[in-house]
This record gives C-alpha cells, sequence and structure tokens, in this order.
C-alpha cells in the first residue's frame, strides 16, 4: 500500500484534530484572499471548551501560564471563526473598543505579553496580528522589542527588515540586511535570493490566454480554490478560475488538472465543488485529482504539489484570478523549492494563466503595498517561519 505524503498525513491530523476546535482556513486580510472564515461553531474555543470557559479562565486568578494559554486559544479562535465582539470588549479588554475579529486576536496577544514581557513569541505572534491589520509601523515596534531583548533573533530581525522593504524605508532595510548577514551570512543570501524573487515575479506580465508549449507529459494544471458561500456554491470568482480550466483542460487533453482547496461549507469542499462543475462541464473525471484539505495558499502549494509528485506530474501550470496570482507564485515556487530539495530532484517549471479580475491589463500589472504585504508574509510562511509560533502557520 502506497504511503501517503508526509504533509498529507500531517493535514489529516489537522483535520481531525479541528473537530474539537476551529477549523482551518484561510481568513479575511489584507490584500486579497482566497477563502473566507467558517461559521463559528456554538461558540467553540481552540481547545475544544466554549469561549465563556476561555474568558473565564482569564478573568480568574489562574496561573499566570494558564491564564496566557487561554489568551492564546482566544485569538486563535477569533482567528479562524470570529466571535461576540462585544463580549469580548466587556469580559475581557475593557476599556477597548473592538472593531474587528483581528482587533481581539491582537488584543489577547497584546495581554498575554503584558503578564509575560519576556517571551519573544508572544511578541512575534502580536506583530503578526499587528499586519494582519495592515499595522506595519506597530508591527516592526514589536519586532524592535524582540530584537531589545535578543539582538540576534534571527526571525525577527527579518520580518523588521522585510516589513521596512514594504514601508519604503531604504535606509531600514539595508541596515536589516546587514544585520542578518551578520547573523547567518548563507541564511541572509537565500532570503536575499527569495526577496528579489517577488520583484522577478511581479515584473513578468500576467498570461490571460492559456499558453502555448506546455509539456505534453506529466503536466498538470493546478486551479486555486475560493471561499464558498455558506450554502456550499462557488462564487463567480471560482467559476471564472474554472472557465479558464476548462479552456486550458482542452487545450491539453493529456494534463491532469489538480483542483485544492479545502475549507468545506455545508458539508461542500471546494476541491469537491470544482471537481463537479469539471466534470459537468465535460471533463473527465480520470483527468482530475481532488486536493481537499488546503486551507490558505501557503496549503494550496504544498499539498498540491506534494500530490503531484505522487502522480508521477513533473510541471505545473497554476489557475488563479490575477489578483492572487503574484501571490500564488511565489508562494508555490518556494514550495516547490522545499520538496525539490527534500526529493533530491530540480525545481519543476511553474508556468500560470490567469482569470483577469481587473479593468485592464495595465491595472492588474501594479502590485501596491498591501499585496506586497500579504505575497511577504505568505513568503516568509512558506520558508518555515510561523505567523503564530507554535500554534499557526
Amino acid at each position: 500500500m502506497k504511503k501517503p505524503a508526509v504533509g498529507i498525513l500531517l493535514a489529516s491530523v489537522i483535520a481531525l484534530s479541528a473537530c474539537s476546535g476551529p477549523a482551518s482556513t484561510e481568513t479575511a486580510t489584507a490584500g486579497t484572499t482566497d477563502s473566507a472564515s467558517p461559521a463559528p461553531s456554538a461558540g467553540a474555543g481552540a481547545d475544544g471548551g466554549s469561549v465563556d470557559e476561555l474568558f473565564e479562565q482569564v478573568r480568574n486568578n489562574a496561573p499566570t501560564g494558564e491564564r496566557i494559554q487561554a489568551l492564546e486559544r482566544i485569538a486563535m479562535h477569533y482567528y479562524w471563526y470570529g466571535g461576540d465582539l462585544l463580549q469580548a470588549e466587556q469580559e475581557i479588554f475593557k476599556g477597548i473598543t473592538l472593531h474587528g475579529d483581528y482587533d481581539v486576536v491582537e488584543q489577547a496577544f497584546a495581554q498575554a505579553v503584558e503578564m509575560d514581557p519576556y517571551d519573544t513569541d508572544l511578541r512575534y505572534s502580536l506583530a503578526s496580528a499587528q499586519v494582519l491589520q495592515k499595522k506595519l509601523p506597530e508591527a516592526r515596534d514589536t519586532y524592535a522589542g524582540i530584537l531589545a531583548l535578543d539582538p540576534d533573533q534571527f526571525n525577527a530581525r527579518l520580518m523588521h527588515t522585510v516589513y521596512s522593504k514594504v514601508l519604503a524605508d531604504t535606509a531600514g532595510y539595508a541596515a536589516g540586511m546587514d544585520e542578518i548577514r551578520r547573523l547567518d551570512p548563507d541564511r541572509a543570501a537565500a532570503f536575499e535570493a527569495r526577496i528579489a524573487s517577488v520583484g522577478e515575479i511581479a515584473g513578468k506580465p500576467f498570461t490571460t490566454e492559456v499558453p502555448d508549449g506546455l509539456p505534453g507529459d506529466n503536466h498538470a494544471f493546478v486551479v486555486l480554490g475560493y471561499a464558498l458561500s455558506d450554502s456550499g456554491e462557488m462564487e463567480e470568482t471560482l467559476v471564472e478560475r474554472l472557465k479558464v480550466a476548462k479552456a486550458a483542460a482542452e487545450k491539453y487533453p493529456e494534463s491532469r488538472l489538480i483542483v485544492t482547496g479545502g475549507v468545506p461549507k455545508s458539508g461542500v469542499t471546494e476541491s469537491e465543488a470544482m471537481a463537479q462543475w469539471l466534470v459537468e462541464n465535460g471533463i473527465a473525471e480520470d483527468r482530475i485529482i481532488q486536493e481537499g484539505l488546503a486551507t490558505d495558499t501557503v496549503e494550496n502549494a504544498l499539498f498540491s504539489l506534494e500530490r503531484a509528485n505522487e502522480a508521477g506530474i513533473r510541471d505545473v501550470t497554476v489557475i488563479t484570478s490575477a489578483s492572487h496570482m503574484r501571490r500564488a507564485l511565489v508562494v508555490f515556487q518556494e514550495t516547490d523549492r522545499l520538496l525539490s530539495r527534500l526529493a533530491g530532484t530540480g525545481t519543476r517549471d511553474i508556468s500560470h494563466t490567469v482569470y483577469l479580475d481587473y479593468d485592464s491589463a495595465e491595472e492588474a500589472a501594479v502590485m501596491g503595498p498591501d499585496e506586497e504585504m500579504v505575497i511577504m508574509r505568505d513568503l516568509m510562511r512558506s520558508s518555515g517561519n510561523w505567523a503564530f509560533p507554535g500554534l499557526q502557520r
């Protein structure tokens, strides 16, 4: 019996554990997103208890460690599911007006940092929550706090430097890179190359038609999912991506199609809905590979490329919206670099074709600062730097 890929096994464990906690999904972030949060599940907390019970743990005179753990669980619950903002205002964060679920995430980690100001992981998580809300100057200050405690903390230095670049702080970026080179010249060189690749991808025009000259063998189109409606129906964005996929499949009848997206709505995952649409529109079912575990762009890349490896597929063409493509290509490239290194093989050819969700190709060609921020965030996540250490990639 063939053993599933390590990432698929890991995702299965995550999926099973999610039965008692929040189901994974990519929540709404700055820039474009490819999933949306599921509805809350009866007030469930991240440990299987209710959010009310977690609030109670924070209010009570429990040991500091237990209160910090409760705050972490509250943060992750609101990150995945959202919750009652007024309740959080009145019961946990008195005197603070909350404007959204990510405010709760930020305030929970801020309160945890107050309880243990020496815990750099808590500070790192706080910075990630600030990034989610486009608070890059505040996030940089939080990373600077980590560096005040530990000047040689590589990841904090890296993130401070990356977001200096996004903020167009040329001097700050240069000084940060000098420090990163001092800490670890080899890793610094690798991250400089990664950061440069973002600019290279941003400088290339989108392929708006199915490209010519793709491989006839060992090739697949990878179609990235998009959040379904609460009733499990596909939104227009996803249907438009599938129209591109149908045209691609017809032009290359020997190529496979990998449909990736695992966030369920009304018992239906994105990959299931996509596969059904393709079959109903004339694509043979045996050409379609469903990847039904991914919860965000990073996992789209990881799990779909693992499925490609299992199926003996060499090269891939990514299909998604133009507003999502630069991020997807950066993440796929980084993920392929990792998987190729682990397998001892060369990197694969990753091409693309888009559903143009802009008014014009000229408008699509511009990468704004919000998009750059999200790309850099997911590049760092893809390269092994968890956004919330020990809690969430």
